[in-house]
């Protein structure tokens, strides 16, 4: 039997990239006691009275279909939200509501790019951002994002990659995995490349309130872009509810005409109780976030205190999210391999950073969303392997 060419384009991606996790799972059900530092979640419970708006539309028999679009009530929380945000009027029509970001980043890009097209993502980038552009048939083109930078994109290194192919520049600010925070004037610089060549830029935004350091700049926020920039973002990292799948896309009103079939393909509208659930969080203080932020910076400052410096390793806090980089190049193994080696000989799992790109190669990648004793524990057990190998290294 014959089969679509998506599926050779997507065949098995992913999967080496979370060779470490997977082994942890594995180990775990064993019986041995691992210390999880690989998968970015919020740590403290979706907030109560969400919940409670949630249960309270499904026993008023908010259960039915919705439209493709997005319920009245989370497009006018929403409208409101990016209204003030840009200073522009954000209407209804240029907001689309999807099961979280995934799906809304998926969808648009099936919107915007297609086989023999280039889509232009910095590197190191999002695990799922390789799919993201597959799926399309569209090319990965990469800009490197330089630690000497701060692994911020540079307008200049931009403008380098791009051919008559290219459609699509993927932002994503804050980063994950670095932790960077573009400023405004890089926001301008890249933006002014993207009209020059006449880009789409669409702006993964969803860690917008978990900045550290710096000031949030969107694309999305400048006048002059405006007609060609797509922001996505969802209440899965902001609200801590990332079960619940609430996405958006914010977009040209064209575009997002264009679109809706599209979307209406594919699935028909979001969850009513969910939708509720979603404008009744966006107009409230997002205490959630507050309560992480504090809680992320404080154990990215702990884990930058007893790493850098010790046997060559270089960590610095980041200015956003939930993880933060581990340089490991001194100990002359890759991401890779002292990864498996913390996992097997000291039973802590973290990400390397080549499941991020080839600018990460000879990083890892720890999550900050653990208890502050795992974070302690979870450092000795770093300290103690990178030791060793210091040592072999000047025996």
């Amino acid at each position: 039997m014959r089969f679509a060419s998506v599926t050779d384009r997507l065949a098995g991606l992913g999967s080496d990239k979370w060779a470490v996790h997977i082994r942890a799972r594995e180990m775990k059900r064993a019986g041995h006691d691992i210390i999880e530092l690989t998968i970015g979640e919020p740590d403290i419970p979706t907030p109560v009275d969400m919940i409670d708006v949630a249960e309270k539309a499904m026993r008023a028999g908010r259960t039915g279909y919705s439209n493709g679009r997005g319920e009245p009530a989370v497009l006018a929380a929403l409208s409101a939200k990016y209204t003030a945000r840009t200073g522009r009027q954000i209407d209804p029509e240029n907001i689309m509501c999807f099961p979280g970001t995934q799906t809304a980043l998926s969808l648009v890009m099936l919107g915007l790019a297609e086989e023999g097209d280039e889509i232009i993502t910095g590197d190191p980038l999002y695990a799922t951002y390789d799919g993201v552009v597959r799926a399309t048939g569209a090319t990965r083109v990469s800009v490197p994002l330089r630690p000497e930078n701060g692994f911020r994109m540079q307008a200049a290194d931009l403008e380098k990659v791009i051919t008559p192919r290219s459609r699509v520049l993927l932002l994503n600010t804050p980063h994950n995995p670095t932790g960077a925070v573009l400023s405004a004037q890089e926001v301008a610089e890249i933006g002014e490349v993207c009209r020059k060549h006449n880009l789409w830029i669409v702006s993964d935004e969803v860690y917008e309130l978990l900045i550290f350091d710096g000031k949030f700049t969107s694309p999305l926020d400048r006048a002059e872009l405006a007609d060609r920039t797509i922001a996505v973002a969802s209440i899965s990292k902001s609200h801590a509810a990332p079960g619940f799948r609430s996405g958006w896309c914010v977009g040209p009103k064209d575009f997002t005409r264009r679109l809706l079939p599209l979307s209406e393909s594919m699935l028909f509208g979001v969850q009513p109780f969910i939708a509720d659930m979603t404008a009744y969080a966006l107009g409230q203080p997002a205490e959630a976030a507050a309560t992480m932020r504090a809680s992320f910076l404080r154990r990215a400052q702990k884990i930058s205190q007893r790493l850098d410096g010790i046997a060559g390793i270089i960590c610095q806090v980041p200015q956003a999210g939930m993880f933060i980089l581990a340089d490991i190049r001194a100990t002359g193994l890759s991401g890779n391999d002292f990864a498996m080696r913390l996992l097997e000989e000291e039973f802590v799992a973290v990400m390397p950073g080549e499941s991020f790109g080839e600018n990460l190669s000879g990083y890892l990648r720890l999550s900050l969303s653990v208890a502050d004793d795992k974070i302690d524990a979870a450092c000795a057990g770093i300290v103690r392997l990178a030791s060793r190998l210091q040592q072999r290294k000047s025996a």
